[in-house]
């Protein structure tokens, strides 16, 4: 096995983009280690791992780096789109994920990558390089877990196709009308049910797909049904050579090392290792509530601070989400709910409203705790701390009575905060043992000290944050 391994620094993503088991015999593997830029997700020290599905192949041969975007060999148009959208060279991911991505004959590629690291503009540029304009049936299908993360990875397809002449749709609930005949635009973004129903309806048809992507591979598993309709996509595809299947996910527990192996076979495997779990970015505090009922009146009192900039407000459950909302809103405070039991044109509306600066405060579950990237957000609070019994360990059974936090999915909400090199604060709220036993768990998961926050003097709570927000 031939391994290099290499000092240096990722580079930042724009604002609106966002290992394998072996097999037997060794492939040859190159490891990148990498200090993170400020927009990354979680500071800390990292190593890339590239291991070539092709053992012939020379790992440390310059077709597998791009300094640059030039040496990709891209169309005109499509480096145009990039520079547009902000890129100056490839992130570090992007260096060893595109010349890969895109070298012909297509090979399929298993991603770990967490938000930040340029994923996302790096499976969006395969997709794009892969049409033929000329063509107009499907020949790109990408799925995510849910709508608002499809939507904004629709977002960097139009930006980054901006001067080609692609045609984009949507394959998520209540887009389509219900009498839609045919779909004839080259890339399709979508989530698994709604992909799943349009393509045994012919509505789409998939004897012209070209690139299957998949994103938060790990997320789908997570959430019932979601892997199934993923795989029953992947088994409407065309079985021919030279499709190209891209699956990128946060972290790889068995369940998801097997999940990959059977979606996207042969492939080249890129993995973003982290050796330590820091929050460096993010100043991180706790409010030592009386009660449960207490946690409202905090949060009322919160209120001028929460619009400094945008906050989200996290719950355990909808029904949280939406008697806060509607608590506050009587009160004369402006918020939005978001959660999974919204109509579509309502979530798209609220998170729109959102991302354009226009609501403030948005109150969610973790429908948002992953992928989306809104850079205004400087404060996060988590209203209730997640726990694992909410999703179930990934690769374990949890028992419901399992109070552990779920730390992952912690460091995942607040990372909606302190964005691309930003200033950002998160809040937990505790008001009993168990809460507090929990937030001491994160405490330690993460390596980072939790400051208290006096609520009893709420002069002095805004002074504390006020300040920790400068």
């Amino acid at each position: 096995m031939t391994e290099l391994t290499v000092e240096t620094s990722a580079s930042a993503t724009p604002p609106e983009v966002k290992p394998e088991e072996e097999t037997g015999v060794s492939a040859p593997e190159i490891a990148v280690a990498a200090e993170p830029s400020a927009s990354d997700l979680v500071k800390s020290t990292f190593e890339v791992h590239v291991t070539l599905a092709d053992q012939q192949q020379d790992p440390n041969s310059p077709l597998y780096s791009a300094k640059t975007f030039e040496e990709l060999g891209l169309h005109g148009d499509l480096l145009k789109g990039i520079y547009d959208m902000g890129f100056t060279k490839p992130s570090k991911i992007q260096e060893r994920a595109l010349p890969l991505l895109l070298k012909d004959p297509p090979q399929n590629m298993i991603g770990q990558s967490q938000s930040g690291t340029g994923k996302t503009a790096a499976f969006v540029l395969t997709m794009l390089s892969r049409v033929d304009f000329s063509l107009n049936k499907p020949q790109a299908i990408c799925l995510a877990p849910s709508r608002e993360l499809a939507r904004q990875i629709m977002s960097v397809v139009v930006a980054m196709g901006k001067f080609t002449p692609v045609q984009t749709e949507y394959a998520i609930r209540d887009n389509l009308p219900k009498d839609a005949k045919n779909i004839t635009a080259h890339i399709v973004v979508g989530t698994p049910g709604t992909m799943t129903d349009l393509i045994r309806r012919r509505v789409i048809d998939t004897s012209s797909i070209k690139v299957f992507v998949l994103d938060e591979a790990d997320n789908m598993l997570d959430q019932d049904g979601l892997g199934d309709q993923t795989l029953r996509v992947k088994n409407m595809l065309p079985r021919k050579p030279d499709m190209q299947i891209v699956l990128f996910s946060a972290t790889f527990p068995d369940n998801v090392r097997a999940f990959a192996n059977k979606i996207a076979p042969n492939a080249n495997k890129i993995e973003l290792k982290r050796n330590e779990l820091s929050v460096e970015s993010i100043r991180q505090f706790y409010m030592d509530c009386k009660s449960e009922e207490h946690k409202y009146d905090v949060l009322v009192s919160l209120y001028q601070l929460l619009t400094i900039g945008q906050s989200i407000i996290f719950c355990q459950h909808r029904s949280t989400a939406d008697r806060i909302s509607q608590r506050m809103t009587a009160e004369g405070h402006k918020v939005a709910s978001l959660h999974g039991a919204k109509d579509a044109t309502e979530r798209d509306a609220i998170i729109d409203r959102f991302r354009e600066g226009r609501e403030k405060v948005l109150i969610t579950t973790n429908v948002i705790a992953r992928g989306i990237d809104i850079q205004q957000v400087n404060m996060v609070v988590n209203y209730d701390l997640p726990l694992l019994n909410e999703r179930g360990e990934r690769g374990a059974r949890v028992s419901k009575d399992d109070q552990r936090p779920d730390i992952e999915t912690y460091i995942h909400r607040i990372g909606r905060t302190g964005r691309f090199g930003r200033k950002g604060i998160s809040i937990n709220f505790v008001h009993d043992k168990r809460t507090w036993d929990q937030m001491q768990q994160i405490e330690a998961a993460t390596g980072r000290h939790i400051t208290r926050v006096e609520t009893n003097d709420l002069d002095a709570m805004e002074e504390q944050l006020k300040k920790a927000m400068k």
